[in-house]
């Protein structure tokens, strides 16, 4: 679980900024988003498939220019 405490003559709104970006470099939204739906073994093993290839194809693209 992520948390912050306020600090001293910390207003609430750089607060909420920094619980944001703490929760953001966890990864937890990351991790619910991926857990929202059952996805079967074979799945997981596609959508990693496509998304090497897209990575691929990026970094083919950018070697070119």
């Amino acid at each position: 679980m992520t948390y912050v405490s306020l600090r001293e003559g910390e207003s609430g709104d750089s607060l909420v900024r920094r619980f944001r970006i703490a929760v953001e470099r966890s990864g937890i939204l990351r991790d619910v988003r991926d857990h929202r739906f059952f996805r079967s073994k074979g799945q997981k093993a596609r959508m990693a498939a496509r998304l090497a290839i897209r990575r691929a194809a990026r970094r083919a693209r950018r070697q070119e220019a």
